[in-house]
């Protein structure tokens, strides 16, 4: 309420009366000077005069004038960002995403999206599984992308069902397989790629009962794909990882197949902006096949 009361005292200022100000502000004559006089009252203090040719400022209203101008002012600037906001005219969407869907969806994504409300801007954040969790958690982003099920009870979308593939050197002795045999990750040195404290192919070893010859580990797909392309071993990554890669490597399919399940993970998605909740609609329709660029 402090703020129509300062609109009335800047009106009064602008038009000389109450009852421009109120013309202006579509109140009555009377309302308004109930309202200049609520000022008063709570800062004891006079701000205008009042004769019969109308209002004038005393001195203690000049010199409040200025900072209630400019109160005002951001007001109204304000409410314009507001509207902004809801018109989709500006804003910002923070997305907490793992390598892969940052290379391979989110550039179409984002592409598309910006098509029709270009002044949208983005701010992506990478990490591990467990980062990105801690991040919607948090509030560090709006939303985030994450292998299903999470750790943690976030509200999730089912996004893709990701094959998870045998990588092998081109030279290894299974190259010209047709499935490649759950028996062989036994067999040889296993590059292990694992990103929040749990690898994708984790289950695939317990369910199985394999015990893998793990001779290195990381959270970095590239480096698994280059020491695999160098001879050093094998290792199971998701296909989305795979897609335009510049190594020299063979994908091969598992003779028991395995899936990693991809999912948008949110704290509550009823508390997303307005531009967050629209790029989670284009999620649903615009998503291009991952092996296109375009």
């Amino acid at each position: 309420m402090n703020i129509q009361k300062y609109m009335a005292f800047v009106k009064a200022v602008e038009y000389g009366s109450f009852t421009g100000a109120a013309d202006a502000l579509n109140y009555t004559q009377s309302g308004i000077s109930r309202m200049i006089s609520d000022l008063e009252a709570e800062w004891k203090v006079t701000l205008f005069e009042r004769g019969r040719t109308g209002i004038t400022l005393t001195s203690d209203g000049l010199k409040l004038l200025p900072q209630l101008k400019r109160i005002c002012n951001e007001h109204e600037i304000l409410r314009m960002q507001v509207e902004d906001l809801h018109d989709m005219k500006s804003g910002m969407i923070r997305i907490g995403t793992f390598s892969s869907v940052a290379t391979h969806w989110l550039p179409n994504m984002i592409k598309f999206f910006k098509k029709d409300y270009p002044n949208i801007d983005f701010e992506l954040l990478l990490g591990d599984y467990s980062e990105i969790e801690n991040w919607i958690v948090e509030g560090r982003v709006d939303f985030g992308f994450l292998r299903l099920p999470t750790k943690v009870e976030i509200e999730t979308i089912f996004v893709e069902e990701d094959r998870l593939l045998a990588v092998i050197p081109k030279d290894h002795p299974l190259a010209n397989c047709d499935k490649f045999p759950l028996s062989e990750l036994e067999n040889s040195p296993f590059m292990l790629l694992e990103k929040g404290g749990k690898a994708d192919i984790s289950e695939i070893f317990e369910k199985n009962q394999i015990s893998p010859l793990i001779h290195f580990t990381t959270w970095d797909d590239y480096a698994i794909l280059s020491m695999v392309e160098n001879g050093l071993g094998i290792s199971i990554l998701p296909e989305l990882i795979l897609q335009r890669i510049p190594y020299k490597v063979i994908s091969k399919e598992l003779e028991v197949p395995a899936f990693r399940n991809i999912g948008v993970a949110m704290r509550e998605e009823k508390s997303l902006s307005l531009a967050a909740k629209r790029f989670l609609e284009y999620l649903s329709y615009r998503k291009l096949p991952i092996e296109q660029s375009d």
